[in-house]
């Protein structure tokens, strides 16, 4: 057995010699020369390992076969309280302190506390105005690698998750979750002072706005108010004249593209929304939506002068003349 002396040195001796390969661009340091060359591919851009699938292609081998996991759908971690399934390991473990409710780090700025240090760290960038990952072709930066790989797809056209039910591509998971529910009818996100119901957090979000009467969103141009950021964008649009987006049938300009996809329908007789009710279909959603009203008796528009409630913002409005 070793003596406490020749321990002593053997420890030194390790530490001196831990990182002994050095990379000749940045200077940083390792304690094996496959990471050294695996970390001159950061400098290279070299990606020798490439999906079978899709195409895309990674510095290391792990790197890819992790990234088969979104084409194959394994998920080898599993939490033991609630059974949700992860394809890493770290995921899991960022997951588990949602049932032990333990929120360990706080941010020094605002107070809020977070399970994990990461994600308090990646907080902080919303008071420092840091953003760390920026893409080569267009220069947007991004708080977040993954929203700037997120973004890139937008480059390349990239779309590497599928729906099994009719094969749309998009370019994350997180957007094929949502396009799900659309096959499903699943609408998680219920508005707790009415009971409508959305297949999105932001649309639930957006709808409340309806009875709080919030417009965070302002024109700079007249000081009009508006509850989402694309509407107080197509407003916008009413000041500069701009119409870009012109019908090939009959030459009718708009100033957003939406507008003109669904000026289209009065061309193709498209009504792609009907009502579960009674089957009446519409070209815009807003109309179906106000039309589901007629059968579920919803007013969410009140007088805020005598309380009276109304199915349509318009209706309301005509209403408060009485008043004046």
């Amino acid at each position: 057995m070793c003596g406490p002396l020749h321990k002593k040195t053997m420890l030194k001796q390790t530490h001196s010699i831990e990182k002994p390969y050095l990379c000749e661009v940045c200077g940083s340091a390792f304690s094996n020369k496959s990471s050294v060359i695996v970390h001159m591919r950061t400098h290279t851009g070299e990606k020798p390992y490439s999906c079978e699938i899709c195409g895309s292609a990674f510095t290391t081998k792990q790197s890819m076969l992790l990234h088969m996991r979104t084409h194959t759908g394994e998920k080898p971690y599993s939490c033991e309280e609630c059974g949700s399934s992860f394809t890493l390991k770290h995921h899991l473990l960022n997951h588990i302190p949602i049932h032990t409710g333990v929120k360990p780090y706080i941010c020094e700025v605002c107070g809020v506390a977070f399970a994990i240090k990461q994600r308090m760290l990646v907080h902080m960038r919303q008071h420092t105005g840091e953003k760390p990952y920026t893409c080569e072709v267009c220069g947007s930066s991004f708080t977040q690698k993954s929203h700037m790989l997120k973004h890139i797809r937008r480059h390349t056209g990239e779309k590497p998750y599928s729906c099994e039910v009719c094969g749309s591509s998009f370019t994350s998971k997180a957007s094929m979750t949502i396009h799900m529910r659309t096959h499903t009818g699943e609408k998680p996100y219920c508005c707790e002072i009415c009971g409508c119901s959305f297949t999105m957090k932001q649309s639930m979000l957006m709808h409340k706005r309806i009875h709080t009467g919030e417009k965070p969103y302002s024109c700079k141009v007249c000081d009009s108010t508006f509850t989402s950021k694309p509407s107080m964008l197509s407003h916008m649009q009413n000041h500069s004249g701009d119409k870009p987006y012109s019908c090939e049938v009959c030459g009718t300009s708009f100033t957003t593209k939406q507008r003109l996809f669904v000026h289209m329908r009065t061309h193709t007789g498209e009504k792609p929304y009907s009502c579960e009710t009674c089957g009446s279909s519409f070209t815009q959603k807003p109309h179906m939506l106000r039309h589901m009203r007629r059968h579920t008796g919803e007013k969410p528009y009140s007088c805020e002068v005598c309380g009276s409630s109304f199915t349509t913002k318009q209706n309301m409005l005509k209403h408060r003349r009485i008043h004046i």
